[in-house]
């Protein structure tokens, strides 16, 4: 019979997977288009980052290999992301977006491991690693944040769709409960952070939605992006609200 730890872990990777792949609809504008437009690089690049962390986090600790799998799943998805970007930007964004990616996403990671791995035992290992997911995962709040600012200045919901909006609910609250579980606060903080901002979203969708706005609110599904475990997850990005333009 299966544990509720392992019922949560499972119920988590489908929800963060889902949230990986919400930019895909993104993406595909822009190689439809063959640019990336006004699109900003840096999201991804650091979802790429945090991906790359829980990962090592699910790695280095005992029994969190549910961590590992969904986030390397994630890190495969932002790869691509960024790669696509790499490929459609115009020359300035490019470089730029190379040598965030070479920073971040490739020294950054691989210094982190070897020197954690050469001179930390494992307990320390799993402090460091859980750390750095958190710092990771709370950065990536800042564009959900930048959505609720929005929805409250606009008084529309256009650009939070329903849908995201309660995957981000649905994943927070998963994550969070197997953070209560296995006692795991470095999973917890940034989960049950998205938790609460899934709900004032659902909040917000509530005192704003309009039936007129409902066609094109639910066209716009999977345009907005994302959290994650520890991701969470960080997170709904405003590059995805631009899709529709």
């Amino acid at each position: 019979m299966l544990s509720l730890i392992t019922i949560f872990g499972l119920l988590g990777n489908i929800t963060t997977g889902l949230v990986y792949l919400a930019p895909v609809k993104t993406f595909w504008h822009i190689v439809q288009r063959g640019s990336t437009e006004e699109f900003e690089s840096l999201p991804y690049v650091v979802k790429l980052l945090n991906g790359y962390m829980w990962v090592y986090y699910g790695v280095v600790k005992p029994n969190s290999i549910l961590v590992a799998t969904v986030n390397g799943f994630g890190a495969v998805l932002e790869l691509v992301y960024v790669i696509i970007f790499l490929i459609f930007a115009p020359p300035r964004a490019r470089a730029i977006t190379a040598v965030l990616f070479g920073v971040l996403d490739v020294v950054f990671p691989i210094a982190a491991v070897l020197i954690t791995q050469m001179s930390c035992n494992r307990e320390m290992q799993i402090t460091i690693a859980g750390f750095l997911s958190l710092l990771f995962s709370v950065l990536t709040y800042g564009s959900p944040l930048s959505i609720m600012k929005t929805v409250v200045r606009t008084k529309s919901v256009d650009y939070m769709p329903f849908l995201l909006s309660f995957i981000l609910f649905i994943n927070g609250l998963t994550w969070t409960v197997y953070a209560v579980l296995t006692r795991d606060w470095f999973i917890g903080i940034p989960n049950g952070s998205g938790f609460v901002l899934g709900t004032a979203q659902l909040v917000l969708y509530a005192m704003y939605w309009k039936p007129e706005k409902s066609k094109r609110t639910s066209s716009d599904d999977g345009c907005q992006t994302e959290n994650l475990i520890g991701h969470s997850a960080p997170l709904l990005d405003k590059n995805e609200s631009r899709a529709e333009a």
